[in-house]
């Protein structure tokens, strides 16, 4: 009996080893939602020093400061936060801020949130859905290699770097870099790449460095300090009504990253 115990023991070590690559990307969203069930962060506060780069070639420095509630809710407040200038996403809307008035609001899937966070909250379902709704091809997969580690690479065919794709760590299920076209013609090479990743308490993970391209060029790059997950959020951070009047206490929390 103990021989078959051990025998067991011995399978369900080695099973992820031989588990299945994904054969499409809807198979990919649900190992990586699998991996971490329960082990991922609810909320995600940061601080955000946004460079954008002038064709000039000068440069421009915002700090921004982020909250995040998992899955489908990012708040942005702009420094000074007195200002009250921002935007806020929230389930597949846009809703811009200016001087604490709401100006614009918009339907919005917004790509990064999705394969960066909610993927690992919600439903394989909606994640699929969603990124169909971004025009990405599911049916297509293939492996490659990212900064010296292999991905999965959906949405493209080995080599081809103009159709829209999402590229996916392949041992720890995060997201590294998606392409999507854009641009007045809609051929702009439009790519982000998610950088520095560093694991947070209960198992997930955060890239501390974000980059976005156009056509080859960085146009823009996002650092995050101060990072912390799991603090407790007032709800209202996320409702327009309460744009200016919420609990912003969060940005003077400091803690174990």
């Amino acid at each position: 009996m103990k021989y078959i115990k051990l025998l067991f023991l011995l399978l369900l070590l080695v099973a992820p080893i031989f588990a299945g690559a994904p054969k499409n990307g809807e198979e990919l969203i649900a190992q990586m939602q699998k991996k971490y069930a329960g082990k991922w962060y609810k909320t995600l506060t940061f601080v955000q020093k946004t460079t954008n780069f002038k064709p000039d070639g000068t440069s421009e420095v915002q700090i921004w400061h982020e909250a995040m509630s998992v899955p489908g809710k990012l708040r942005i407040d702009f420094t000074p936060l007195e200002k009250g200038d921002g935007i806020l996403f929230v389930d597949g809307m846009m809703h811009s801020f200016r001087d604490t008035k709401l100006t614009r609001s918009q339907p919005l899937i917004h790509s990064l949130l999705v394969l960066g966070f909610d993927v690992y909250g919600q439903p394989v379902e909606k994640t699929v859905s969603q990124l169909k709704e971004l025009k990405l091809d599911l049916s297509v997969i293939h492996e490659d290699t990212w900064q010296g580690k292999p991905v999965y690479v959906v949405g493209a065919k080995k080599g081809d770097l103009q159709t829209p794709q999402f590229w996916i760590d392949k041992k720890n299920l995060y997201f590294v870099r998606l392409i999507q076209l854009g641009g007045k013609d809609g051929k702009s090479v439009r790519e982000t790449q998610f950088n520095k990743y560093q694991k947070v308490k209960g198992g997930g993970w955060v890239s501390a460095e974000v980059i976005f391209m156009v056509d080859g060029k960085t146009t823009t790059t996002e650092d995050y300090t101060d990072i912390q997950v799991d603090v407790p959020l007032d709800s209202k951070l996320f409702e327009n009504a309460s744009w200016m009047t919420a609990d912003r206490n969060y940005y003077q929390v400091k803690g174990k990253k």
